[in-house]
């Protein structure tokens, strides 16, 4: 349960790499922008901080597909990284590429950092142009506040 540690990497127009490592291993979720892959794992994150005891997240890899399942056991969580070969199969169908348990605060802080240093990257302008969509800046706000435990919202993230 230490050492974690998540990139976002834009590769080329519409197209990213989100590798993800620990202690024990290293894995990598490519990811298409033809879905809303980065919000809805912000969201993911920031649901559990606040208390969700399992959410989850989809990268679509066209046709793979990415799913994160996170399950919240007190201050840690179980984290799955399943790359299944279709959107249409079941999560029994995927194969593990990574798991780890780790602390919450350890994820939001990787999460967090993940996505600062693509802004700091890229810029508003440069993740645009390269990512094909907005930077998810609400998401990563409602993180960042859900992990601080500051002006918390009482109901989650939709």
């Amino acid at each position: 349960m230490t050492g974690m540690s998540i990139t976002w990497t834009l590769r080329h127009h519409g197209w990213a790499v989100c590798a993800v490592s620990d202690s024990n291993a290293r894995a990598e979720a490519v990811v298409s922008y033809v879905t809303g892959g980065p919000e809805a794992f912000l969201t993911a994150v920031a649901n559990l901080v606040l208390g969700a005891p399992e959410t989850r997240a989809e990268f679509e890899a066209e046709p793979t597909v990415y799913r994160w399942i996170f399950k919240r056991h007190g201050t840690n969580v179980d984290i799955r990284l399943l790359e299944v070969p279709s959107t249409k199969l079941s999560d029994e169908v995927g194969a593990t590429a990574w798991a780890s348990q780790q602390p919450i605060d350890a994820l939001a802080r990787a999460v967090v950092r993940a996505f600062d240093a693509v802004a700091e990257e890229h810029g508003e302008g440069g993740y645009r142009a390269t990512w094909g969509r907005p930077f998810p800046h609400i998401e990563l706000a409602a993180l960042r506040t859900a992990w601080r435990g500051t002006g918390r919202p009482q109901a989650r993230f939709e």
